[in-house]
Protein backbone atom coordinates (compact mmCIF):
# COMPACT_ATOMS: atom_id res chain seq x y z
CA UNK A 1 0.00 0.00 0.00
CA UNK A 2 1.45 3.73 -0.68
CA UNK A 3 1.66 6.24 1.76
CA UNK A 4 -1.17 8.85 2.42
CA UNK A 5 0.24 12.05 1.31
CA UNK A 6 -2.35 14.36 -0.57
CA UNK A 7 -5.83 15.14 0.90
CA UNK A 8 -8.48 17.25 -0.14
CA UNK A 9 -10.50 19.46 2.97
CA UNK A 10 -13.76 21.04 1.63
CA UNK A 11 -15.00 23.43 4.55
CA UNK A 12 -16.94 26.53 4.10
CA UNK A 13 -15.70 28.26 7.90
CA UNK A 14 -12.08 29.61 7.22
CA UNK A 15 -11.20 28.88 11.46
CA UNK A 16 -11.59 25.41 11.19
CA UNK A 17 -9.90 25.06 7.73
CA UNK A 18 -7.04 26.78 9.23
CA UNK A 19 -7.11 24.59 12.33
CA UNK A 20 -7.67 21.67 9.84
CA UNK A 21 -4.57 22.55 7.38
CA UNK A 22 -2.56 23.06 10.52
CA UNK A 23 -3.04 19.71 11.81
CA UNK A 24 -2.78 17.85 8.79
CA UNK A 25 0.22 19.50 7.14
CA UNK A 26 2.28 20.45 10.21
CA UNK A 27 1.37 17.17 12.34
CA UNK A 28 0.94 14.89 9.83
CA UNK A 29 3.20 15.61 7.24
CA UNK A 30 0.14 15.37 4.33
CA UNK A 31 -0.08 18.00 1.35
CA UNK A 32 -3.43 19.73 1.98
CA UNK A 33 -5.54 21.70 -0.60
CA UNK A 34 -8.37 23.68 1.15
CA UNK A 35 -11.59 24.17 -0.73
CA UNK A 36 -14.37 26.46 0.49
CA UNK A 37 -17.18 24.71 -0.90
CA UNK A 38 -18.86 21.80 -2.96
CA UNK A 39 -18.58 23.36 -6.22
CA UNK A 40 -15.42 24.17 -5.69
CA UNK A 41 -13.91 21.01 -4.77
CA UNK A 42 -15.52 19.72 -8.28
CA UNK A 43 -13.18 21.86 -10.02
CA UNK A 44 -9.81 21.31 -8.19
CA UNK A 45 -10.12 17.40 -7.62
CA UNK A 46 -9.33 16.32 -10.78
CA UNK A 47 -6.20 18.31 -11.37
CA UNK A 48 -5.23 17.98 -7.22
CA UNK A 49 -5.58 14.04 -7.67
CA UNK A 50 -6.75 13.66 -4.25
CA UNK A 51 -5.73 10.22 -2.18
CA UNK A 52 -8.39 11.05 0.17
CA UNK A 53 -11.13 13.26 0.56
CA UNK A 54 -12.75 15.23 4.06
CA UNK A 55 -16.11 17.04 3.52
CA UNK A 56 -17.86 18.82 5.81
CA UNK A 57 -21.77 17.69 5.79
CA UNK A 58 -23.48 21.03 6.34
CA UNK A 59 -22.41 23.70 3.61
CA UNK A 60 -23.92 26.31 2.02
CA UNK A 61 -24.77 25.72 -1.35
CA UNK A 62 -23.81 22.05 -2.59
CA UNK A 63 -23.78 19.95 0.67
CA UNK A 64 -21.30 17.21 1.54
CA UNK A 65 -23.69 14.60 0.29
CA UNK A 66 -24.29 16.34 -2.82
CA UNK A 67 -20.57 16.93 -3.14
CA UNK A 68 -19.82 13.22 -2.71
CA UNK A 69 -22.35 12.09 -5.01
CA UNK A 70 -20.77 14.59 -7.67
CA UNK A 71 -17.12 13.48 -7.19
CA UNK A 72 -18.42 9.85 -7.41
CA UNK A 73 -19.57 10.71 -10.57
CA UNK A 74 -16.19 11.29 -11.41
CA UNK A 75 -14.29 8.29 -12.94
CA UNK A 76 -10.83 9.22 -11.19
CA UNK A 77 -12.57 10.34 -7.91
CA UNK A 78 -15.22 7.15 -7.96
CA UNK A 79 -12.93 5.09 -5.91
CA UNK A 80 -11.05 7.43 -3.41
CA UNK A 81 -11.90 7.19 -0.11
CA UNK A 82 -14.14 9.91 1.64
CA UNK A 83 -14.47 10.60 4.96
CA UNK A 84 -17.08 13.08 6.50
CA UNK A 85 -16.06 15.87 8.78
CA UNK A 86 -19.40 16.95 11.35
CA UNK A 87 -20.86 17.54 14.59
CA UNK A 88 -23.95 15.45 13.38
CA UNK A 89 -22.61 12.16 14.98
CA UNK A 90 -25.65 10.35 16.31
CA UNK A 91 -25.49 6.59 14.89
CA UNK A 92 -28.59 7.04 12.38
CA UNK A 93 -26.57 9.66 10.84
CA UNK A 94 -23.05 8.31 10.77
CA UNK A 95 -25.08 4.88 9.44
CA UNK A 96 -26.54 7.25 6.68
CA UNK A 97 -23.44 8.90 6.10
CA UNK A 98 -21.58 5.30 5.60
CA UNK A 99 -24.68 4.36 3.11
CA UNK A 100 -23.74 7.01 0.70
CA UNK A 101 -20.53 6.13 0.60
CA UNK A 102 -18.25 7.21 3.16
CA UNK A 103 -15.74 5.09 4.79
CA UNK A 104 -16.00 7.01 8.10
CA UNK A 105 -16.82 9.86 10.02
CA UNK A 106 -14.42 12.91 11.82
CA UNK A 107 -16.90 14.37 14.80
CA UNK A 108 -16.73 18.12 15.50
CA UNK A 109 -14.79 19.57 17.05
CA UNK A 110 -12.06 17.16 16.10
CA UNK A 111 -8.58 17.21 18.51
CA UNK A 112 -5.60 18.90 16.31
CA UNK A 113 -3.24 16.79 17.76
CA UNK A 114 -4.86 13.31 16.71
CA UNK A 115 -6.90 14.71 13.41
CA UNK A 116 -3.82 13.28 11.04
CA UNK A 117 -3.51 9.51 12.94
CA UNK A 118 -7.71 9.43 12.90
CA UNK A 119 -7.23 10.07 8.98
CA UNK A 120 -4.14 7.90 8.74
CA UNK A 121 -6.69 5.04 10.34
CA UNK A 122 -9.65 5.68 8.10
CA UNK A 123 -7.35 5.58 4.90
CA UNK A 124 -5.52 2.22 5.78
CA UNK A 125 -8.83 0.78 7.00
Amino acid sequence: MNTLQRIMYVEDEPDIQAVARLALELVGGFTVKVCSSGEEALREAEAFAPEMILLDVMMPGMDGPTTLQALRALPALATVPVAFMTAKVQPAEVAHYKTLGARDVIPKPFDPMTLASQVRAIWEA
